[in-house]
C-alpha cells in the first residue's frame, strides 16, 4: 500500500467518523478524532456483520483493502454513542 493509497484510507475513515458524530450528535474533537472513530467504527461493524452473519453493503476497495462504508458507519455510531453514554454531558454550575 502506498502513501496515496493510505491517504485516501484516511480521508474514508475521517468522512465516515464525521457522519457518525453527526448521526449520533455527539462531538468530541476534530478531523484526527473523526478519522480515529472511523477506524475504530470500521473494525466494529465488520466484527459485528460477521457475527450476525450480514454481508459487505457499499463495499469499496482501496489498496487491496475492502472497507464496507454502511458497516464502518454503524460501528463508528455504536462506538460514539457508547462515548457519549459514558461520558455524558457537563454540567456547568
Amino acid at each position: 500500500m502506498g502513501l496515496g493509497q493510505f491517504l485516501i484510507l484516511l480521508i474514508i475513515a475521517g468522512i465516515c467518523g464525521s457522519l457518525a458524530q453527526a448521526l449520533v450528535g455527539y462531538s468530541r474533537g476534530g478531523c484526527l478524532v473523526s478519522i480515529v472513530i472511523g477506524f475504530i467504527g470500521a473494525l466494529l461493524g465488520t466484527w459485528l456483520a460477521g457475527k450476525l452473519g450480514l454481508p459487505e453493503l457499499l463495499a469499496l476497495n482501496v489498496g487491496g483493502s475492502t472497507i464496507p462504508i454502511v458497516w464502518t458507519i454503524i460501528g463508528a455510531s455504536l462506538f460514539v454513542a457508547v462515548l457519549s453514554l459514558i461520558s455524558g454531558r457537563r454540567r456547568y454550575w
